[in-house]
C-alpha cells in the first residue's frame, strides 16, 4: 500500500528527529571500534565489553559508556576480521574489496540499535523514506549479535531496510520466524534443536528430575519454553524453575543468584539446567563452590565451551558439567593471526589497543591493596601478562595467550557467516576468475535473497540456510574433564540434525565422572524406574509415582512403563509378571501319581470283583452264599464292576462323550447294585418282622427281587436320559481363574447341576430305604440276614456322598478327583461289607450250626427274661427240642406263615431249616400230627 505523500513526510519528521545523530558527536571512537575500508562494507554488531555501566540508573539521554572487557567476543570478533583480510588477500572477489565496521553493542539491545543506525546512516543521518526498495546504505549486511536479546531488536530494525543480517550464536526459536524477522539468517542450528538434544540427553541417562535456571531475557524465555515441551515429551519433569536478571550490572543480581544458589543446594534434583550467560553462571559457581556444592550441571550453548569459567579456582568441586554446543574447527592461520596481532593495514582497531593495554601495559600498583581507581577489575587483571613491564611499547607486543587460553575452535561459526556473505557476493556481483561485473552499491534486499541461496564447503562441512534461515549442522556434545586445577573440554558425543534425522550418539563407557565415587552415572529422579514387571501410578506429576505390579493378564517387558501390556490370545500372566506365556492344561493325566493311585484302585476292585465272583460260584452250595444268594450277588458285582469302569473314564483329557460316559456308567452300575441291596433288606423286613397275616400277604406280593432291580434300574435310566437331553453334560468353559496358570478342562454335570443332583438323590434314596429296612430287622441273627453289613455300607454311602457334595460344589477345580474318589470309596465298603465276609464263611467258616441252636440263640436274643436251655450234642438230636423249637417258630409271629395257597416265604428261612432238616430227625418220629405240620412248614418255605 503507497503512502500519501502528507503522511510520508510526517514520518520523515518525526524520525529524523529520533534517528539524526547529532553533531559533536565522535562516532569512530564512542560507537565503532574497528573500521577497515572497502567496496562492499560488513557490520560487525557484537560485543567486546559485557555490559553498560550504571544503565539501571539511566534517566537521560547520555552516552552508554561500556566496561568489563570480554575476551571471548573479543576473539570471535577478529575471527570475523581475520576471515575478512583472508579473503581480500586471496582475490576471492576480484577487483572487489571487502571492509567491515565494528561497533560494540556491549551486550545492550539499546546500544546495538544506536550501532544499526550509525551503520546504516549516510552522511551522519538516517532519513526516512516511504519506499526503502532503492536504499542503499554504506553496510549492506550484519554479522551479529551475539546474544538473541539484541539479535531479536536489530532483526526488527533491519527488517525495515531489508538489510541482512547473519549472527553465529543467536540461537533462539522466536528468530526463525520469517514472517517477523525475513532478514535474519543464522550458522548454527536453533534452539528448537538444542532443547530436543538436551531432553534426549537427560533421556539417554535416565534423569527425569531436574531443576533449570534460565535468564529473563529473551534467549532464555524462549529456550525454556521450547525445553519445557521437550521435556514432557522425553517424561523429564522439573523440581523447580528458577529465572535471574540477564542485566549483569542489575543490582538485584547477585541477591536472586544466592537464592537461586540455596534452591539448588536443597532440591533433591542432582541435575541442574543453566540457560544463562557465562557470567551468572559465573556467579552462581562462586556460590557453589564456596557451599561445597557437587551437582551435575548441563550448559546451554551460550557457555558450553567457555574457557573462563573452565578455568575457575575450584571449578573441579562444582561436579559434572557437561552441554552441547555448535560444530567447531580449528584454523591454523587464524591461531597465528592472534599470535602476532594487529590492526588490518589501512583501517584501525581500538579493541585490539584496549586488549593490548590490558595485556601488556605495565601497571603495578594495580596489583595492590588499594589499587587506582583507572585500574580494571580484580577480573581483568588476570588477563594481564607477567611479562608486561618488560615491554616498552604494549601494541607492538604480543604472546600465545589468546590461543592457550581459550578454545578458538569456537570462531569457526563466525568464519562460516564471512563466507557465506562472500559467496552470496560472487553471485550478486558476477564474479568469475578475473573480475565482478556487478554493481557494488546494491539494495541489501539483493544479497539478502542470494545469502537464501548459498551452499558451499568449508573445512568438510555442508553450509546452507533452510527454509527458516538456519544452519542444521547439529551439536557436539562436550564433557568438562578434569584437567588439574581446571577443566578442559572433551568432545563425547555428537547430535545430528540433517536430511529430518534426529539422532543423538553418546560414548557412556568414555564418561569420567566426579559426581560418583565408583565412576557410574549419577542418578536425579523423584521416583528410581520401575522395573519389568511393574507399570507407573502417577503421584502429582508424571516423574513422581509410585510402582505397582502388572495385574493378572497384564504383563511389562521394559523399564518404567506407564501401563501394563495385555497378553495376547491363548496367553496369561500373574501378578508381576514379565512375560505371557500360554496355560498349562489341568485334566487327570495318566502318568501323575494321583491318577494313578486311581485307576489303580480301579483296577484292583474289578479285579477283586472277578475273585469274589468265581468264589461265590465255586461255594455256591454253602450255607453262607446260600444265605447270600449267589444270582443277587452276582448282578450286584456286575453293578460295581461298571461303577469301577467308570473311574476310568475320569482319566485323560475330557471330551464331551468321556463327560458323558463316565456319569451314566456311575449311575446305572451303582443303582444295580443298591437295588439289590435293598432287596436283600426287603427279605430281611419281609421274613422275621411280626405282620398280620393280610400285611404278610400284601408285602410277600410285593417281593419279587428280578422286577424290582429292574423296575429301579430303568427308573435310573429314565432320569439318566431325561438328564442328558435337557441338561446334558459336557466340558466346562468356565474361564480360569485369574490368579492360575491351570486351565482346567474338565466336564460339568450340566449347567444347572438338575440332573446330576436328581441321579445322585434317587441313589441316595434307594440306599436310605435300604437302611431303613436293615435297620429294622437289626435285632435278627446275621445267619438269617446281612442287616449289619448293610446298615454300615449305606451309612458309609450316605456319608462318603454327603461329604462329596459340599466338596464338589466348593472345590471346582478338584471336582473330578473328589467324585473319582467318593465312587471308589464306595464301591469297596460295598466289597468290605458284603462279599469279603461271605467269602470268609465259606473258605474258613463253620457249617455245623444247626438249626436248634440258631433258633435257641435268636429266641434268647429275642427274649431276653427266657432262661438258655442247655446246649445238646448234635450227634444225638432231641426231638423234643426240635419239635419244641419248630413250634415256637410256627407259633412266634417272627416266622412268615404261608398264605392260602402256599406262597413264597424268605429264601434264606427256608434253606436253613431245609439244612437242617436232612440231619437224622428221622430216627426219632414225630407225632402224625406235629410230623405233618413240619413238613408243611417247609413246603410252604420252599421257592
Amino acid at each position: 500500500m503507497q503512502l500519501s505523500p502528507c503522511l510520508c513526510g510526517l514520518l520523515a519528521l518525526v524520525m529524523s528527529s529520533v534517528l539524526d545523530p547529532g553533531a559533536g558527536c565522535d562516532f569512530d571512537r564512542s560507537i565503532c571500534q574497528a573500521h577497515l575500508p572497502g567496496d562492499v562494507i560488513v557490520g560487525l554488531i557484537t560485543p567486546s565489553h559485557s555490559k553498560v555501566s550504571a544503565l539501571h540508573q539511566r534517566t537521560r539521554g547520555e552516552p552508554l559508556t561500556c566496561t568489563d572487557f570480554d575476551v571471548l567476543p573479543f576473539v570471535r570478533i577478529l575471527a570475523a576480521i581475520h576471515t575478512i583480510e583472508e579473503i581480500n588477500a586471496a582475490n576471492v572477489l576480484p577487483g572487489v574489496r571487502l571492509g567491515y565496521l565494528m561497533c560494540d553493542t556491549c551486550s545492550d539491545a539499546t546500544k546495538a540499535l544506536q550501532n544499526v543506525e550509525y551503520m546504516l546512516s549516510v552522511n551522519g543521518s538516517l532519513n526516512i523514506q516511504c519506499n526503502y526498495t532503492d536504499f542503499r546504505p554504506p553496510v549492506k549486511a550484519m554479522l551479529g549479535a551475539r546474544f538473541s536479546e539484541v539479535s531479536i531488536a536489530v532483526a526488527r530494525l533491519l527488517s525495515l531496510y531489508m538489510v541482512p543480517q547473519l549472527s553465529s550464536t543467536s540461537s533462539s526459536p522466536a528468530l526463525s520466524d520469517k514472517l517477523r524477522f525475513p532478514v535474519f539468517l543464522r550458522t548454527v542450528p536453533s534452539d528448537v534443536h538444542q532443547t530436543k538434544a538436551l531432553a534426549k540427553l537427560m533421556k539417554r541417562f535416565d534423569w527425569n528430575w531436574v531443576g533449570v535456571v534460565y535468564g529473563d531475557d529473551d534467549y532464555g524465555k524462549a529456550a525454556f519454553q521450547s525445553f519445557l515441551q521437550d521435556a514432557e515429551e522425553m517424561d523429564v519433569c522439573l523440581e523447580y524453575q528458577e529465572m535471574v536478571p540477564h542485566y549483569l550490572d542489575h543490582n538485584h543480581s547477585m541477591p536472586r543468584i544466592k537464592q537461586v544458589a540455596k534452591k539448588i543446594r536443597s532440591s533433591t534434583a542432582q541435575v541442574v539446567l543453566l540457560i544463562l550467560k557465562p557470567e551468572l553462571v559465573e556467579d552462581l559457581f562462586k556460590e557453589m563452590i564456596l557451599t561445597n556444592t557437587s551437582k551435575t550441571w548441563i550448559a546451554s550453548d551460550a557457555w558450553s565451551r567457555n574457557r573462563p569459567l573452565a578455568h575457575m579456582d575450584g571449578i573441579n568441586s562444582v561436579g559434572d558439567i557437561f552441554g552441547f554446543t555448535f560444530v567447531a574447527r580449528k584454523s591454523e592461520s587464524f591461531d597465528n593471526y592472534l599470535k602476532n596481532l594487529n590492526p588490518s593495514p589501512g583501517g584501525y582497531n581500538h579493541i585490539i589497543e584496549e586488549y593490548k593495554n590490558l595485556r601488556f601495559n605495565c601497571t603495578p600498583e594495580c596489583f595492590s591493596k588499594d589499587p587506582p581507581s583507572y585500574c580494571p577489575s580484580p577480573d581483568l587483571l588476570k588477563i594481564k601478562s607477567p611479562d608486561a613491564c618488560k615491554y616498552e611499547d604494549p601494541q607492538q607486543a604480543n604472546d600465545d595467550y589468546l590461543v592457550t587460553s581459550l578454545d578458538t575452535s569456537e570462531t569457526y561459526n563466525q568464519r562460516v557467516a564471512v563466507w557465506a556473505v562472500v559467496y552470496a557476493l560472487k553471485n550478486l556481483l558476477q564474479c568469475n576468475d578475473s573480475s565482478c561485473s556487478g554493481e557494488t552499491n546494491f539494495p541489501p534486499w539483493k544479497l539478502l535473497e542470494e545469502l537464501k541461496k548459498v551452499h558451499f564447503k568449508l573445512d568438510d562441512q555442508e553450509c546452507f540456510f533452510n527454509k527458516s534461515g538456519d544452519f542444521v549442522n547439529g551439536y557436539d556434545l562436550i564433557m568438562w574433564e578434569k584437567d588439574g586445577d581446571h577443566r578442559s573440554f572433551k568432545k563425547q558425543g555428537r547430535y545430528h540434525v540433517l536430511d529430518g534425522k534426529i539422532e543423538l550418539d553418546v560414548d557412556v563407557s568414555e564418561f569420567n565422572w566426579l559426581s560418583s565415587s565408583n565412576n557410574t552415572i549419577p542418578q536425579s529422579r523423584c521416583t528410581e524406574s520401575c522395573r519389568p514387571g511393574t507399570e507407573k501410578k502417577i503421584l502429582n506429576v508424571s516423574c513422581c509415582y509410585t510402582c505397582m505390579p502388572c495385574e493378572e493378564g497384564t504383563f511389562a517387558d521394559e523399564w518404567d512403563l506407564h501401563e501394563c501390556k495385555k497378553c495376547p490370545n491363548d496367553t496369561w500372566s500373574l501378578v508381576g509378571w514379565t512375560q505371557c506365556k500360554p496355560r498349562e492344561e489341568s485334566f487327570l493325566r495318566w502318568g501323575e501319581p494321583y491318577p494313578i493311585t486311581l485307576v489303580v484302585s480301579a483296577a484292583f476292585g474289578i479285579l477283586l470283583l472277578l475273585v469274589i465272583f468265581i468264589i461265590f460260584w465255586v461255594y455256591r452250595e454253602s450255607a453262607p452264599m446260600k444265605r447270600a444268594e449267589v444270582t443277587l450277588s452276582s448282578v450286584m458285582m456286575a453293578g460295581l464292576a461298571v461303577s469301577f469302569a467308570s473311574v476310568i473314564c475320569f482319566m485323560g483329557k475330557p471330551d464331551v462323550h468321556l463327560c458323558r460316559a463316565r456319569q451314566m456308567m456311575y449311575a446305572l452300575g451303582f443303582t444295580l447294585c443298591v437295588s439289590c441291596i435293598l432287596v436283600k433288606a426287603f427279605r430281611t423286613f419281609l421274613a422275621f418282622l411280626p405282620f398280620g397275616q393280610l400285611t404278610h400277604r400284601g408285602l410277600g406280593k410285593l417281593y419279587m427281587p428280578p422286577v424290582i432291580v429292574t423296575v429301579l434300574t430303568a427308573l435310573q435310566g429314565v432320569i439318566c436320559i431325561l438328564w442328558l437331553i435337557f441338561d446334558s453334560p459336557s466340558i466346562d468353559n468356565t474361564p480360569p481363574s485369574a490368579q492360575s496358570m491351570e486351565k482346567i478342562i474338565q466336564c460339568n454335570v450340566g449347567h444347572r447341576y438338575i440332573g446330576f443332583g436328581i441321579m445322585l438323590s434317587y441313589i441316595a434314596l434307594l440306599a436310605f430305604i435300604g437302611f431303613l429296612l436293615a435297620f429294622k430287622g437289626r435285632k435278627v441273627p446275621q445267619e438269617f440276614s446281612e442287616t449289619g453289613y448293610i446298615i454300615f455300607s449305606m451309612l458309609m454311602y450316605l456319608f462318603v456322598w454327603v461329604c462329596f457334595i459340599p466338596i464338589y460344589i466348593i472345590k471346582t477345580g478338584e471336582g473330578p478327583y473328589v467324585q473319582a474318589s467318593a465312587i471308589l470309596v464306595s464301591n469297596y465298603g460295598v466289597i468290605f461289607c458284603h462279599f469279603l465276609p461271605k467269602c470268609y464263611e465259606a473258605l474258613w467258616g463253620s457249617n455245623t450250626d444247626t438249626i436248634e441252636k440258631i433258633l435257641r440263640r435268636w429266641h434268647a436274643f429275642s427274649s431276653p427274661g427266657a432262661a438258655p436251655e442247655p446246649e445238646k450234642d448234635k450227634e444225638t438230636p432231641q426231638i423234643s427240642t426240635v419239635s419244641q423249637g419248630i413250634g415256637m417258630l410256627s407259633r412266634s409271629k417272627r416266622a412268615a406263615t404261608v398264605g392260602g395257597k402256599g406262597k413264597v416265604n424268605p429264601v434264606g428261612a427256608e434253606e436253613v431249616i431245609i439244612s437242617i432238616s436232612n440231619e437224622p430227625m428221622n430216627a426219632c418220629p414225630l407225632p402224625m400230627v406235629l410230623q405233618t405240620h413240619v413238613r408243611k412248614r417247609i413246603r410252604s418255605m420252599s421257592l
